[in-house]
């Protein structure tokens, strides 16, 4: 038993170091991680590797409604994809992600 609750500890602390820091600004439309502040718009590449950001597409319970778009991506929520000169770089992934968000043709934003 003694040698469980040391494990059980040891991966406690593992978990909280491999976390971070993310809050959701709803008021200037931003997101926090690791004391960097990125905007939910603007220019996005999107990559495998050396990301800003995590992000999970998802259906419901998302945290931002996002609107892609080829032009005036400078409110919240629009997002132009490019493949150079970005605002923030984004990771596609399936799971611990820092924000949740829904692709939409309309009505964008964030939803906290």
């Amino acid at each position: 038993m003694k040698r469980f609750n040391i494990l059980l500890l040891g991966l406690t602390i593992a978990m909280c170091s491999w976390a971070s820091d993310v809050k959701i600004d709803k008021e200037n439309c931003t997101i926090t991680k690791d004391g960097k502040t990125y905007n939910l718009y603007g220019k996005v590449k999107i990559v495998d590797s050396f990301e800003d950001i995590k992000v999970k597409i998802v259906d419901s319970f998302e945290d931002a409604d996002i609107k892609i778009v080829n032009s005036f991506e400078n409110t919240c929520g629009k997002v132009k994809i490019v493949d150079s000169f970005e605002d923030v770089k984004v990771k596609i992934v399936d799971s611990f992600e820092d924000i949740k968000i829904k692709i939409v043709n309309s009505f964008e934003g964030i939803k906290k």
